[in-house]
Parts: structure tokens; C-alpha cells; sequence
């Protein structure tokens, strides 16, 4: 059985507490990319969390999103402002509310590979 660190909440937990969510391609999410998020956060304060889902399109395609969790819904506009990425309310977005189900996602699909500052790395363009 895997444990879970102690001081990681849960992905109920996170869901609950946390419930204000920006969805943005986990590969724009890497390297760099990383180091500019977690700096934009810092410097204002923004008590901040981040977990994956798994999005998929009704043609089969599926992809990692990382989802950047605020409790207060100011930060989380701040953050999108900054950043784009797609407003995400697990109770109604991730299949059935559970706090592990899929996004389905409605729309088509199409890669994102730069987004406001954010680019994906040339290792994992291809």
C-alpha cells in the first residue's frame, strides 16, 4: 500500500479546501515554465496548491492537465490573468465529482504549446 506524505493534503482535501482552479497543460508546467510559476505565486503570497487530471475528448484523445488550486477565488483570477489556462470547478468538471474521476472535456482537442509566458520545452514538442 502507498503511503501518503504527511504534510501533502488529499485530493479531497485539496478539492475542498482549495476549491478555486486553474487548469493548464502539464507540459507547459515543466522545467522553467515551473520555476515561473511557483516565483509568481511567491512573491504575491498566493497559498497555493497543485494536483493532475487526466482531460478526455470524445475522439479518444487524452492529456495531463495540472490543476493550480487557490483558496481565494482573487488568486486564482490573478493567476489565469497571468498565465491563460482554463477555470476548473471539480465538482462539476471532474466526472462525478469524485475527487479522482477524469475531465471530459466537450470541446476539441488541439495542443497548446505557448501560452502566455509559458512555452513547452522543445524535448517535449514533438
Amino acid at each position: 500500500m502507498t503511503r501518503r506524505s504527511r504534510g501533502r493534503p488529499t485530493p479531497t482535501v485539496v478539492d475542498r479546501e482549495w476549491p478555486h482552479q486553474i487548469a493548464l497543460p502539464d507540459d507547459l508546467c515543466t522545467g522553467h515554465n515551473l520555476t515561473l510559476i511557483r516565483e509568481f505565486c511567491g512573491r504575491r503570497g498566493l497559498d497555493h496548491w497543485t494536483r493532475n487530471v487526466q482531460a478526455i475528448w470524445s475522439d479518444g484523445k487524452y492529456e495531463e492537465w495540472r490543476l493550480h488550486c487557490f483558496r481565494d477565488p482573487a488568486a486564482a483570477e490573478a493567476f489565469r490573468a497571468h498565465f491563460g489556462g482554463i477555470v476548473f470547478d471539480p465538482s462539476k468538471d471532474r466526472e462525478g465529482g469524485r475527487a479522482l474521476g477524469v475531465w471530459r472535456r466537450k470541446d476539441e482537442y488541439r495542443r497548446i504549446l505557448d501560452q502566455g509566458p509559458l512555452s513547452v520545452p522543445e524535448a517535449l514538442r514533438s
